[in-house]
């Protein structure tokens, strides 16, 4: 009995005591002014850069990665404007479709594009397609389409399309 009650306030007199040290003060980065710019200098002078707000800017680069200035999420978002999109992503790299089926309610696709690089070239998408078909309302099966006609015509005119507006962003970056 008169060891638990020692260990009590003990364990109590060493919580007051360690408290009061400050060791368990709350510390409010809002009452550090330099923090978050020390953090992005830090950064900076590392080489890996500083994200301000969408904008990726790193030493010694002037390319700014905005979606708007990539041809080839352009084209992909210009090649499936026909169909409803459930995710698109710029950060993620990744554009994916919703059901769709132009005139069978039985059958229906799915696209979802994955982009691995910024540059324009086939190899640098990945585009899976699924098939949904239905033969009653509670009974579907979905299966993924391997290298099929879908995905060949959309990674070609997906990198066509890309092609040619960045020969247009080139044209209009001359003139300027």
């Amino acid at each position: 009995m008169i060891l638990k009650r020692f260990l009590t306030i003990f364990v109590v007199l060493n919580l007051v005591v360690l408290n009061s040290c400050g060791m368990y003060k709350k510390v409010d980065q809002r009452q550090m002014p330099d923090g978050a710019q020390a953090k992005a200098r830090k950064n900076v002078e590392e080489g890996r850069g500083v994200s301000i707000g969408g904008l990726v800017k790193k030493r010694g680069s002037t390319n700014y990665e905005f979606s708007t200035s990539n041809p080839m999420w352009r084209a992909s978002l210009e090649i499936l404007d026909f169909l409803p999109l459930s995710t698109v992503d710029y950060s993620g790299g990744m554009i994916i479709t919703d059901w769709y089926s132009e005139n069978n309610a039985d059958e229906s696709i799915k696209i979802s594009i994955r982009f691995l690089s910024n540059e324009i070239r086939s190899d640098n998408l990945k585009i899976i397609v699924h098939k949904k078909k239905c033969t009653s309302s509670t009974n579907c099966v979905i299966t993924r389409l391997g290298n099929n006609e879908i995905s060949n015509e959309l990674l070609t005119s997906i990198v066509k399309t890309a092609a040619k507006l960045e020969k247009e962003d080139k044209k209009k970056n001359k003139k300027k």
